[in-house]
């Protein structure tokens, strides 16, 4: 048995169903969890910890090769972006990361032309 999103084999003891689809365990977490980049109270929380933190490293790996690849070349679409980062990581994964530089006021999302790019604040 296929993962009905992914097609990753799945183990029947692991399979997790949602609205009819058989899902792996990481499918079953994004369709539960969906990326929200627009949420007031997660702004509020990422301002007050950056706040009390201080000098701390409160960034992933991740996070900063992304706002260093976003320093370097400007505004980027998301797949330029996942591409330019050179990981081993989805489209999803990286959307997470975005929504979470986001919510630090660190990144946001703008129009250019008929694109969608991702910039520095």
């Amino acid at each position: 048995m296929n993962c009905d999103r992914c097609n990753k084999k799945l183990d029947p003891n692991e399979k997790r169903e949602h609205l009819g689809q058989a899902l792996c365990e990481d499918c079953y977490m994004v369709v539960l969890s969906p990326v929200k980049t627009c949420d007031p109270w997660a702004v509020h929380s990422a301002k007050n910890l950056e706040k009390y933190v201080g000098n701390q490293k409160v960034l992933t790996p991740l996070q900063e090769k992304m706002l260093d690849i976003l320093a370097k070349k400007g505004p980027l679409t998301p797949d330029s972006l996942l591409k330019a980062c050179d990981e081993s990581i989805d489209l999803e994964e990286i959307k997470r990361e975005f929504a979470s530089l986001r919510h630090m006021e660190k990144v946001r999302a703008a129009k250019q032309g008929p694109d969608i790019v991702w910039q520095l604040w």
